[in-house]
Parts: C-alpha cells; sequence; structure tokens
C-alpha cells in the first residue's frame, strides 16, 4: 500500500494513498493481507498524531472495511479500448461527439504536441482561463514543469489551435496499458469547434497504439451532472469511486467549522466568486496557487469557499 505523509504548517498531519491521484489501489492476494496492512497504516497514523489516513481505491474495497468509513464518493469513468478503433468510434454519442471531433477536423483546428516551454505556455495560459471561470486558483506552473521533466514520454500535452488562437488542451499520462485523462481546459469562446473533442480522439489513438486497453477518463463530482454527461458520450462505463478514511471521527468533521451553515449555501459561494474572481489579476492568482497547492486541505477549503 502507497501511503503518503503530508506535513503541514497550515493544514497539518495525514496520510493519503495517494495525493493527487484519483485512486491507486492497495496490492494484496488475501483479505486479511488488506486488514493487515490498514491495521498497521492505521497504527502509524495514531503515533504521528496525523488528523485521518485516507485510502482512494476503485475497485478492492467493495465493502466498508473494518475502522474505515466512507467519506467521498465520485463517478468514474473508463473506456475499453480492446475492440478495434472503428467500434469504438461507432460508441461515441452521434451528435454530441462523433459531430464534434468532426466539426473539429473540418474546421482545420491545428493538433499539436510535446513537452516544449512553448506548448506549456499555451496550456497554462488556457488552464489559468479555465481555472478563472470556474472560480478556483490554477495549480502553479512548476507542477506542470515537474510532471513533463519526471514523467518523461509517459505524459502527452496536448494543443489545439485555431487561426493562431489556442482552443483547447489535455494533459493525458500513460502507464502499462492505461492511458489516463489527467487536465483539460479550453477557451469557451470556441467550444462550437469541438477541440477538446479532437485533442481526445487524437490522444486515445495513441494510446491504443502503444498498447493500452483501458482510457481512465477520472473522477468526477456525483453532482456535476454536466461532465458526467460528457464523460458518458464517449462510450465510457460508469463506476463508484468511494475515498475511506480513518478515524471514522474525522469524516463527519466540519470542513469550516467555525463558519455558521448559511455561509456555506452553494448560491452564497458562486455569488462571492462571481463578483470576486472578475477583479483578481492573472498574478494574483498565480501567486495564490504557489501557496496554497502544496497544502492540499487548505486548497480544498478555498476551492469550497469560492466555487
Amino acid at each position: 500500500m502507497v501511503v503518503c505523509r503530508v506535513y503541514s504548517l497550515i493544514t497539518g498531519r495525514r496520510m493519503v494513498s495517494l495525493p493527487f491521484s484519483d485512486h491507486c489501489e492497495p496490492l494484496f492476494e488475501r483479505p486479511e493481507q488488506l486488514q493487515d496492512l490498514l491495521h498497521s497504516v492505521e497504527l502509524d497514523c495514531i503515533s504521528e498524531r496525523c488528523k485521518y489516513l485516507e485510502i482512494r481505491t476503485r475497485t478492492v474495497l467493495t465493502a466498508s472495511p473494518k475502522g474505515l468509513q466512507s467519506a467521498q464518493v465520485f463517478c468514474s469513468h473508463s473506456v475499453d479500448l480492446t475492440p478495434g478503433i472503428e467500434d469504438i468510434f461507432r460508441r461515441l454519442h452521434k451528435d454530441s461527439t462523433q459531430r464534434k471531433i468532426r466539426r473539429a477536423e473540418r474546421e482545420s483546428v491545428i493538433y499539436e504536441e510535446g513537452r516544449s516551454e512553448a506548448l506549456l505556455e499555451k496550456f497554462y495560459q488556457l488552464i489559468l482561463r479555465t481555472r478563472r471561470r470556474h472560480h478556483l486558483p490554477p495549480p502553479p506552473r512548476v507542477w506542470f514543469r515537474n510532471l513533463l521533466d519526471c514523467l518523461g514520454e509517459n505524459i502527452r500535452l496536448s494543443v489545439a489551435s485555431k487561426d493562431g488562437q489556442t482552443i483547447a488542451s489535455i494533459v493525458t499520462l500513460y502507464f502499462k496499458d492505461v492511458l489516463v485523462y489527467k487536465y483539460g481546459c479550453s477557451d469557451e469562446r470556441f467550444h462550437n469547434l469541438g477541440g477538446t473533442h479532437l485533442l481526445l480522439w487524437n490522444a486515445l489513438q495513441a494510446g491504443k497504439k502503444k498498447g493500452a486497453r483501458e482510457f481512465d477518463l477520472g473522477r468526477s463530482d456525483c453532482e456535476n451532472a454536466g461532465l458526467i454527461t460528457f464523460k458518458d458520450r464517449w462510450g465510457a462505463a460508469r463506476s463508484e469511486l468511494t475515498y475511506w478514511r480513518y478515524p471514522a471521527s474525522t469524516v463527519a468533521r466540519s470542513v469550516l467549522p467555525s463558519i455558521p451553515d448559511p455561509l456555506l449555501t452553494a448560491a452564497l459561494r458562486t455569488r462571492m466568486a462571481k463578483r470576486i474572481f472578475p477583479l483578481i489579476p492573472d498574478r494574483i492568482l498565480i501567486v495564490a496557487s504557489r501557496l496554497f497547492y502544496k497544502h492540499l486541505g487548505c486548497f480544498l477549503v478555498f476551492q469550497l469557499a469560492l466555487s
């Protein structure tokens, strides 16, 4: 079981398997081995005075393990890449997916990929725009540069452009026989051109040629019906992704206990974000990302307060 110790002066100590990953499976052959693993890590959590231990698993913990309680539930999507490419294309939604891919091809949308500073800058300016639209600070630029440097040929930065204007970009990862869609961003003024659809389709084809048998489209909040529908229309199988936490008492603990409940209503958060974010210069958002991104817990609080 891979577990990271997260020490933060802002958010305290915690143990997570695995930070910045949608899921990370413990490896075992028999159920009793899993219980031994969990018990050992729980003892470490206690001895090191961590607030909690979080296990992020997609498939193996089908029932509530002893000592753990469900903390968060997400929706996960995965596309089977074992059929032929023509069969995969036929499974795509005709109007929302196939038509967008063909539209991008007709519009001669330019496709680029690589790990250069120029492509990274195009991607980062677009993710800055997208995060602002979603009322969130972006991850710091150095985070993406480190991913590109460390993962080498197993990471793919793709950019779509029209008449010199960057309209969409995605980051995909490749490991063994799994292709992972990790980050995506776009210019909402050009959504009708199908740039994101073209990027995902090209990534899918490249992954299949490389031997991928699965295209992991990542997790979605269960309340995000639009994103879930988008992934459904790629012919993806939908499953439940559960995060487990120890001790169970941390699950019920309020994220912002000092703020009265009325201030946490979604409507109020949205109104605050719509008023604040248009006034924040890009450079301030970038500084905020440098300060908060490594403190994941604090980043989530920031997200909760402004999303």
